[in-house]
């Protein structure tokens, strides 16, 4: 590992958050309530403060990213991401005993679901109910996702941060886990009849980081976020006629049909995500360096060994599900 200044973050050691599928429905309600009553505090404190005219003229000083993640107001705010992966997208997370307890990793996952990423909450509500808010864990996220106020202050205390080598290294650094979607909008944004596909569009940064870095790579593999509405395709055709790259840094036009508008496209004006069932695995951890035979591996080889396990996985999550949404 790279010498740094960043470090593990230090925050005050909270007691480790498990889910209790024991506790009485109105218990479970409660928190819920009070969770997303924090959370609209969290969006609206955020809107207000972007349409403040004291602080439209001039430019506010730019916040590190890691330290906005917020153990407290995780430990606060997991209980709306309960009932919500429970009741809404019935959710199966298995495999979280694959992840290191500890120390960096790199886990890797599929993308679904437009922009409204159902598994990604859930896995981040899986993960810290396993590990505690207290174990170090990032999310990488499009630069336009912290240009939105109220979007960003949901998803920054989460430790959701700019997509970027620097804040990859920087994450891994930290001893932290840290979970990349190499498919990025190409893969989020695949039709739906392509739901049981890993298409990462050929992108092997993942593989030259944990090679480079010698950490293991933990994959993280889902199925469901791609029936939360019908995606008709990526439009990376239109894209480039619109110069969308050159405008937004974004390569897809898509096109979905959801409630309650019917037709958007890049989920606008928004969308209601269907409630479909989200099933996620993780599988055992991969060291490349010793697949590869050392930190001089081929970045090609990595990513046909990493994606065909990954391929195989969700196979057999795709096989397992009776009919699309019902799961």
């Amino acid at each position: 590992m790279p010498q740094t200044t960043d470090g593990p973050a230090q925050h005050p050691v909270l007691p480790m958050v498990v889910r209790d599928r024991r506790g009485s429905g109105m218990r479970r309600m409660l928190g819920a309530v009070s969770a997303d009553a924090r959370v609209l505090s969290a969006i609206s404190a955020d809107v207000a403060h972007a349409a403040d005219p004291r602080h439209l003229a001039r430019r506010p000083p730019v916040a590190d990213p890691f330290e906005l993640r917020d153990p407290e107001y995780i430990a606060l705010t997991l209980p709306a991401l309960r009932v919500m992966a429970d009741v809404w997208f019935r959710a199966d997370v298995r495999g979280l005993e694959n992840i290191p307890p500890r120390g960096p990793v790199l886990l890797v996952g599929n993308h679904s679901g437009g922009t409204l990423i159902a598994d990604t909450f859930i896995f981040a509500q899986a993960f810290y109910d396993h590990f505690g808010p207290e174990r170090a864990f990032f999310q990488l996220a499009h630069d336009l996702v912290f240009k939105v106020p109220g979007i960003r202050a949901m998803l920054t205390p989460y430790g959701t941060v700019p997509a970027s080598p620097e804040n990859m290294r920087r994450a891994l650094a930290r001893g932290a886990a840290l979970l990349v979607y190499p498919g990025g909008d190409h893969e989020t944004y695949r039709a739906s009849w392509h739901s049981a596909e890993i298409d990462f569009a050929h992108r092997t940064g993942f593989v030259a980081l944990a090679l480079k870095h010698g950490v293991p790579i933990v994959p993280v593999v889902s199925i469901g976020g791609q029936e939360t509405a019908l995606f008709l395709g990526q439009g990376e055709h239109i894209a480039r006629l619109l110069h969308l790259h050159r405008l937004l840094r974004i390569d897809v036009a898509p096109v979905q049909i959801a409630p309650p508008w019917g037709v958007t496209v890049l989920d606008l004006p928004g969308r209601v995500p269907l409630p479909a069932k989200i099933s996620i695995e993780v599988l055992p951890p991969i060291d490349l360096r010793e697949e590869l035979g050392g930190a001089c591996g081929d970045p090609d080889e990595g990513y046909e060994f990493v994606t065909g396990r990954m391929q195989d996985a969700l196979r057999v999550l795709d096989e397992a599900r009776a009919l699309p949404l019902i799961g």
